[in-house]
């Protein structure tokens, strides 16, 4: 299947796009377009396309992928207009689509559409386009991007996704074993020009002492994600320990786990191991003060040829999870008829929240109004649809189930959790109706626990974009696939009072990006009965899931008997 046999036009589009680096294995991707063809890996044994970069074919195991050229021909099924200036050559507005070729079944690519008048970005740029390849040549690359082909729209839908969890392997499960001890955070804002090692101490020193332990007390340390730059770490486990000198006995940190909270997943499997029995969790931010370094230009920096999964995105201005989680929430609007009312709804319930917890960054009042009046950020997300960049940390302590009696302020069960992955981990090759990698750890979670859906009291449900928060929504079974629209409603069933109080503390959307750990802090806060104005009255089976888009993770925890 190699479509149309006429070379593809080479066009200058004017942006300066960062480059990939034209490494064997990717080049012949980046370099086809000087012979006008599209070219993809190939399997000589089924004769399947794949992408991106592949080497070998998982259906014919050990055989090994060849590029070839495929039709130019596709339809775009997810698409989405940034207006936020992330990349110096690339200035808005422009379109990231992702387009499902023709001739290469289950393949898409992330590309731009190209709009001759801006003017008409707005009706142009949709899902069910009938597109065509063309190249911008730059340097010794060229780019594949799309333009219209004139024919008619299609249903530009992708196949839904459904997922069979695996089943248990056995009936004992290592969630009763251990229990949630100790609870800390620390100052949380914008900006707060602090050391994230000062704030990880200050949140750790405040669960130790919360769990009525010492630090001689801690054998163990779990950190996600490890030792990450750009204001996403406290610098893992090596800084943590230089700073606190626990000793551990056992330790963990790193960014490939379920989630951000695959940290207290791990910790829970140490313990149940016996390899140590008080675990102590942190997860540390400071992106506000790194973005205010890299403005002033104290930090950053960098350059070069791109090599990775990044490689794939970046030349086409697609830089941010704003931008690649925008474009499965086209998809959603459009394949399930929805409007961005559904994701405005979720946006201000967390900001009504906010207003009731101290912690919380933005307080003040948002209306649906004021809502759909913000600026647009990358469609459909506006300014109220992206979560708060902020400084702070949590921490939470993990024991052992034998010590919950010693622990001075309580303990949380963990009943079960949610770890499976259940598609291909990408953010344009796998499920592209909801956010990627919420599915299966969702559809796991209700596998290794008697309780449902309705038995929740209080949902924690991950919101780095309001489309995160709906993608878990149904993921989880709280409505069906496209339903989240109805259920929601006009906001009363996931308000405080409703019968799926949502975020209540404000997520990340108003309370702050502490990425992930301060959905567990207010789950344990809520299972605990200590919320204040907050508190979800008669609180006893939370749902907390965080990630998504990344491998994700979900836990059910209960309040101790």
């Amino acid at each position: 299947m190699t479509g149309s046999t006429q070379a593809a036009p080479v066009v200058s589009t004017g942006l300066t796009r960062p480059l990939p680096a034209l490494l064997p294995q990717v080049a012949p991707f980046w370099t086809a377009g000087a012979d006008g063809e599209l070219r993809l890996p190939r399997c000589g044994s089924c004769a399947r396309f794949r992408h991106p970069g592949e080497s070998v074919c998982p259906d014919c195991p050990g055989a090994e992928l060849t590029y070839a050229p495929v039709g130019p021909a596709g339809v775009v099924v997810a698409v989405s207009v940034n207006h936020q200036m992330w990349l110096p050559g690339i200035a808005p507005p422009y379109v990231v689509v992702v387009v499902e070729l023709d001739d290469a079944p289950g393949v898409r690519l992330t590309s731009n559409l190209l709009v001759d008048d801006p003017a008409e970005i707005a009706t142009v740029a949709r899902v069910g386009l009938a597109v065509t390849v063309v190249f911008d040549h730059q340097d010794d690359v060229w780019v594949p991007v799309f333009r219209p082909s004139g024919e008619p729209d299609r249903p530009g839908l992708v196949r839904e996704a459904r997922v069979v969890p695996r089943a248990p392997i056995s009936d004992e499960r290592f969630e009763r074993r251990s229990v949630l001890s100790g609870l800390g955070i620390s100052a949380v804002g914008r900006r707060l020009g602090r050391t994230p090692v000062s704030l990880a101490v200050e949140s750790s020193l405040a669960a130790i002492a919360d769990a009525g332990l010492t630090r001689d007390d801690i054998d163990g340390i779990a950190t996600y994600p490890g030792p990450l730059g750009a204001g996403m770490s406290e610098g893992g486990v090596a800084a943590l320990e230089e700073a606190l000198g626990v000793r551990p006995t056992w330790f963990h940190g790193g960014l490939d786990q379920p989630g951000q909270s695959g940290a207290i997943v791990a910790a829970m499997l140490a313990v149940a191991a016996g390899l140590c029995r008080h675990v102590l969790c942190v997860r540390t931010v400071w992106e506000a003060t790194y973005t205010d370094y890299q403005r002033r230009g104290l930090v950053g920096g960098g350059g070069g040829r791109l090599e990775g999964d990044i490689q794939w995105r970046l030349p086409y201005g697609a830089a941010s999870a704003g931008t690649w989680i925008g474009l499965a929430a086209s998809q959603y609007l459009h394949r399930y008829k929805a409007d961005r009312e559904v994701l405005g709804r979720i946006a201000v319930n967390a900001r009504a929240g906010a207003a009731r917890n101290p912690y919380a960054v933005y307080r003040d009042p948002l209306t649906l109004d004021d809502y759909f009046a913000a600026r647009m950020i990358s469609t459909p997300f506006g300014l109220y649809d992206c979560d708060v960049p902020c400084d702070g940390s949590v921490a939470v302590i993990v024991s052992a189930a034998e010590t919950a009696a010693d622990a001075p302020n309580g303990v949380v069960r963990i009943n079960a959790v949610g770890t499976q992955i259940a598609e291909r981990p990408s953010w344009d090759q796998g499920t592209l109706t909801h956010e990627p990698m919420v599915l299966g750890p969702a559809a796991h979670l209700w596998t290794r626990t008697d309780l449902t859906p309705s038995d929740v009291d209080v949902a924690l449900l991950y919101d780095g974009f309001s489309f995160n928060c709906l993608s878990w929504l149904e993921a989880l079974g709280f409505c069906g696939f496209g339903e989240a629209s109805d259920f929601i409603g006009d906001g009363t069933t996931i308000g405080l009072g409703g019968s799926l109080p949502l975020n209540p503390h404000g997520g990340q959307l108003s309370a702050g990006r502490l990425h992930g750990f301060g959905f567990l802090h207010e789950a344990i806060t809520q299972l605990r009965g200590v919320a204040g104005e907050r508190q979800v009255t008669g609180a006893e089976v939370a749902v907390v899931s965080t990630g998504g888009g990344a491998p994700g993770g979900a836990f059910l925890l209960t309040r101790d008997a």
